[in-house]
């Protein structure tokens, strides 16, 4: 596995993506397994989902740049949480890469999708109509990844099942670039939240990233 791309944001809070290349027998043996992590493997079918379980995990291991066993768990809505270190973890996967965001003092969330045309057949089941109205047609498969992308950063930094991309999460309007920022509102648990998005073209891929929150709106 080849780091392709390591991004340090600020004082606490870095990601990585890595290009996939080995086999799952090669990246199994770079990690310390416990045997119900081990029992976990065994129920996945070969082929990509086993290879992306296994390389978010050894990618975690080199951003952490530990020996020590990494205590990942998730918890009952399956957002993954870090036993034995302090760090605010992020995980996702798409095709040939892996993507991992860590920070020491505030939640995080990462996506990293490989561009499609097919996002236009589902655009409205994640987008409201305000949202759709923004979307460049010149540039419409972007600029529908990064809204995707950047409702899953969110979503993952939340971490509970109940909130709806199109319902809890709305984006503010913004021109779709190479890399570039947005402002995402939260709205769940009778909470309004906003947060400062990022996004960037990586290759066929996008990737959209949070750290933290910018303010509760009430």
């Amino acid at each position: 596995m080849a780091l392709a791309y390591y991004k340090h944001l600020d004082g606490t809070s870095a990601f990585g993506v890595w290009k996939i290349e080995e086999s799952a027998e090669e990246l199994y043996s770079q990690l310390q397994l416990k045997e119900d992590e081990k029992a976990y493997i065994e129920t996945l079918n070969n082929g990509k989902r086993n290879l992306h379980w296994l390389s978010t995990r050894v990618l975690l291991r080199k951003m952490l740049n530990t020996h020590k066993y990494i205590d990942c768990q998730v918890d009952e809505h399956g957002k993954p949480y870090l036993v034995n270190f302090p760090h605010h973890i992020s995980l996702s996967h798409s095709f040939d890469y892996a993507a991992v965001i860590i920070s020491e003092d505030k939640p995080v969330g990462i996506d990293i999708e490989l561009v499609k045309t097919k996002i236009e057949r589902v655009a409205g089941k994640f987008l409201v109509d305000e949202e759709l109205n923004f979307i460049n047609p010149e540039k419409k498969i972007e600029h529908l990844y990064i809204c995707w992308c950047a409702k899953e950063a969110v979503y993952k930094l939340q971490g509970k099942k109940t909130v709806s991309f199109r319902d809890n999460i709305r984006l503010q309007q913004f021109a779709c670039q190479e890399e570039g920022s947005l402002t995402a509102i939260l709205e769940a648990d009778q909470e309004c939240t906003s947060f400062d998005v990022h996004y960037e073209a990586f290759k066929d891929y996008m990737i959209g990233y949070v750290t933290g929150c910018k303010e509760l709106v009430y």
